[in-house]
Formats: structure tokens, sequence, C-alpha cells
């Protein structure tokens, strides 16, 4: 199953890598691909729990569209960012 989900605070590599490594380490999830332009998150999985997936974004810092974007996801996403560009 493929699933696509657009995100907030995309800003970089480093944020994507951050994504990338947070959402594989889901069970049922085969790969992770980021697509930073459109700041897309495209998930290939076997019976990963699509909620369990958008709170992990969440957590990380990166919302889905049309969730709540606070202060603190925002300030989140800086975190992830710089932690991300590290292992970029």
């Amino acid at each position: 199953m493929i699933t696509n989900i657009q995100i907030e605070n995309l800003k970089c590599g480093g944020c994507a890598s951050t994504i990338k490594k947070g959402i594989s380490a889901i069970n049922g999830v085969n790969n992770v691909t980021v697509d930073e332009e459109n700041s897309i998150v495209i998930i290939e999985s076997k019976n990963a729990d699509i909620e369990e997936i958008k709170m992990k974004l969440s957590n990380l810092g990166y919302p889905k569209v049309g969730d709540k974007n606070s202060i603190l996801h925002k300030a989140k996403s800086f975190v992830s960012c710089a932690v991300g560009r590290i292992d970029f």
C-alpha cells in the first residue's frame, strides 16, 4: 500500500532525513520517500498504522496539512532539521 501525506514545516534535506529515519522505524513500513519540493511524505507499507505514522510525523514537528501546526511543532521541526543535517 502506498500512502501520501502532505506535511507542514518541511524545509530541507535535513528535515527529510529525520522523517525517513523516524517513519522507517515504524513496524510495517517498507520504504519512505520525501518530496521536499511539495512537502509530501510517500510511505510504502504492509499493514502499517497510518494514524501512528501521522502521530510520529507530528511528534517530529511535521504535522499533516490541515492539522494544528503550533509553535511547538515549528520548534520541534527546527530541532529535527538540525539533527537530520548531522545524518545527512
